[in-house]
């Protein structure tokens, strides 16, 4: 019997004998008989899969053109957000075609690198020459991490910022690229990684020092791949760009519109306008005017600035910077709501009744004039009777009517019952120098709730109008919690002696009832972050499915254009729906809406985990002088490693590994969230007071490591002794009734 040829012989007889190429040909070639012929298909077939052959009716032939199903490797993403790979055996002439990957929702997130099996097609595009679907991912590319390099004899060692990372990577002493001791770095793994031993890594980027100034963010911008710098045709592009003229725009210069904004904003998106409604049929009424900037009228599809908006997605918020989406010659000053100076916008004018239902809304392209760009705690001071020179002239014709149109819509509101979360946010303050000055809460006024009140009227209205005009948008989309959440949301309700009925449709209004049945008890601020937990998270999509947490049929964002590619969208498609100009919605808009709006959800849960990854480590930093410092907190988290702890000073979370919680063996149990001590019964569960020692503040990674004290006020039992006293081996813990065992607490 011959031996099967290997795959190389397979495929240079393919070449050179192109006329002799079907399975028999082979067969009869290498002498292949009998049962070898199952093995010689199979073959085949894998080649064919990997795209190293190309099936035509009963023959194989050199892959000039790619075959059907091809293996792919992923090359990234362009400027503009579209994720390209290349053939990995190309062996045709030339160079190996240019595919662009089309991903659906459900598709895994793919990076430069990944290796994917793919349905290809060629088709007739300028960018590219075949498109592919991903049939399922097969390989990813080489691993990489952001650490601190340690210098060695044989090389160095790189010790992972992420928290997530457990081992140190190896570096040889031709790997280091020259990195100094201390210095941040990104490498990626090198070689098979051993099942014992640790990995072996090469420094492909030398980052400087991890302790400087500002660094924080810098860390958190490379690790999760923020674009941080424009293209220079990009900047070119935005710096060529002129006012909008009047033109054929609507003249809305005469209108009081103001921008209530933070008192350090730099963009101002919207502007606002509320007074009474004269109309004699709407007794008690009101009429409000959203505008917002017309960005659309400078970033127009395909060009340049709109692929790198595409592929940025929003903006990204660091308490030292911004990482925005358009460059600052839009961002900060185009496209920004001045006082004083004229700016294009698109406007809408809502008229609500005297119980804040939207009766009508009128959409206008038009040019407006700011007449004054106000802060939160300004505005809410002038409403408060401690008007300042500003706000004093403003108080009676503006102040006043946009406080009384909100008051309306308070009202609406409350028969429309979205869901009323309290949880309170951090912000924190840096010196000059870029280091932590202070950690407090935000204040939430009145006035912060009115521009959220007319922003949702707002976005409404411009779902509500696409919908009428039969154009595509992208919505935003809140998909009710699945049950499993809601059941374990219920058996903290129960657990904490609260209800949360069962056998009805789900609506908001039965979470806010447990909420307000909490509100002011040592559990409030437990059931609000574990029904937050129960959540489904909000995404962009070209389908309705409704937004569950704001109880509202069709919702879109409309009304922060500067900082979202999805409202940049939806202008684009109320211009084309008005005919207001030939940079509404592009063919190539709507053709890749669906890839549009998985993108930008990506980009948005990205900008999230690095605001979150950086506020970790700012709080560490503030936090490393007091190690060995005392401090109260609540239970956040349960784990089988240990409990994780929310400090109430400066709303922190460090852990408690399960080493440091007591003398004695614990069992977690996953659906109570809870750990209970063998010996002693103590049981451990979200939302307990506890006192902890600070051990240990890292603020390369954010972690914080914490000793506990106490629990409820009282100190830890020994568990050892009281093993030592019985002579014998833990007991497994008793499953009693949920209402014997400690409860879960929580603060405001």
């Amino acid at each position: 019997m011959n031996q099967l040829p290997t795959r190389q012989q397979i495929l240079d007889w393919i070449a050179q004998n192109p006329g002799e190429t079907a399975k028999r040909d082979i067969a009869r070639a290498f002498g292949i008989k009998g049962a070898q012929r199952i093995e010689l298909k199979r073959l085949l077939r894998e080649l064919e899969a990997e795209g190293a052959v190309a099936r035509k009716a009963r023959r194989y032939g050199a892959p000039g053109e790619l075959a059907p199903v091809s293996v792919l490797e992923v090359t990234g993403p362009d400027r503009a957000g579209d994720l390209f790979a290349r053939a990995l055996e190309w062996q045709g002439e030339g160079e190996a075609p240019r595919i662009l990957v089309l991903t659906r929702a459900e598709d895994p997130a793919l990076g430069a690198g990944d290796r994917i099996l793919a349905r290809v097609t060629a088709v007739a595009a300028e960018t590219h020459s075949h498109e592919a679907r991903l049939i399922r991912r097969i390989g990813t590319g080489a691993r990489r991490i952001l650490g601190v390099f340690r210098k060695a004899a044989e090389g160095g060692r790189i010790v992972p910022i992420d928290k997530g990372e457990a081992k140190e990577w190896l570096v040889a002493r031709d790997s280091t690229q020259g990195a100094r001791d201390g210095e941040l770095v990104e490498a990626e793994l090198v070689g098979r990684r051993e099942a014992m031993g640790l990995p072996r890594a090469r420094i492909v980027a030398r980052l400087g020092d991890p302790g400087a100034p500002r660094a924080v963010s810098l860390i958190a911008i490379h690790q999760h791949g923020i674009p941080d710098d424009f293209p220079d045709e990009v900047l070119l592009e935005a710096e060529r760009q002129e006012p909008a003229p009047l033109g054929t725009r609507e003249d809305l210069r005469h209108l009081d519109l103001v921008t209530i904004d933070p008192i350090d904003a730099r963009d101002r998106d919207d502007a606002v306008l509320a007074h009474a409604d004269a109309a004699p049929d709407n007794p008690g009424g009101h009429v409000i005017w959203v505008a917002v900037a017309d960005v659309a009228h400078y970033v127009r599809p395909q060009s340049a600035l709109d692929r790198e908006a595409r592929r940025r997605g929003n903006s990204t918020y660091f308490p030292d910077r911004v990482v925005p989406m358009l460059p600052d010659r839009l961002s900060g000053d185009l496209c920004s709501l001045h006082q004083g100076v004229d700016r294009a916008c698109l406007a809408v004018c809502i008229r609500i009744d005297a119980n804040g239902r939207k009766l009508s809304h009128r959409f206008a392209r038009g040019l407006m004039r700011s007449r004054a760009s106000l802060a939160y705690e300004a505005v809410q001071a002038a409403q408060d009777g401690r008007p300042d020179a500003i706000t004093a002239p403003l108080l009676e014709p503006v102040i006043r009517p946009l406080f009384a149109a909100y008051a309306a819509l308070l009202r609406a509101r409350a028969e429309r019952q979205p869901l009323e979360l309290d949880l309170p946010e951090r912000r924190i303050v840096l010196s000059e120098d870029g280091r932590v000055q202070s950690v407090a809460f935000k204040e939430r006024f009145d006035a912060h709730k009115l521009i959220e009140e007319f922003m949702v009227l707002a976005n409404v209205a411009a779902a509500e109008e696409l919908e009428r005009l039969r154009r595509p948008l992208l919505y935003r989309v809140h998909e009710e919690p699945s049950l499993d959440k809601i059941d374990a949301l219920r058996e903290v309700a129960q657990a904490s002696g609260f209800v949360l009925a069962k056998g009805q449709v789900l609506k908001t209004q039965h979470l806010n009832r447990l909420l307000q049945q909490a509100e002011g008890s040592d559990f409030d601020e437990l059931l609000n972050i574990t029904t937050l937990r129960s959540m489904t998270q909000a995404y962009y999509l070209p389908r309705n499915l409704g937004h569950f947490g704001l109880a509202l049929r069709s919702y879109a964002h409309f009304t922060s254009p500067i900082r979202r590619y999805s409202d940049l969208i939806v202008h684009r498609a109320l211009i084309l729906g008005h005919g207001w100009g030939d940079d509404g919605l592009s063919a190539a808009d709507i053709a890749q809406l669906e890839e549009t709006a998985k993108l930008i959800s990506d980009t948005e849960r990205r900008s999230m985990a690095a605001e979150r990854d950086t506020t970790d480590r700012y709080l560490a930093a503030w936090l490393s002088d007091r190690v060995g410092a005392e401090f109260t907190g609540r239970i956040s988290g349960v784990q089988r490693f240990g409990l994780f702890v929310r400090l109430d000073e400066s709303g922190a979370d460090g852990l408690i590994p399960i080493r440091e919680i007591g003398r004695e063996f614990f069992h977690f149990d996953p659906q109570a969230q809870t750990l209970m001590g063998a010996d002693t019964g103590l049981t451990l569960g979200v939302g307990q007071r506890v006192t902890v020692r600070l051990t240990e503040a890292v603020p390369v990674t954010g972690g914080l490591l914490l000793e506990l004290l106490s629990v409820e006020d009282k100190g830890l039992p020994s568990g050892r002794a009281a093993r030592a006293r019985k002579g014998g081996k833990p007991r497994p813990p008793s499953r009693g009734p949920a209402k014997s065992r400690k409860v879960l607490r929580t603060r405001r």
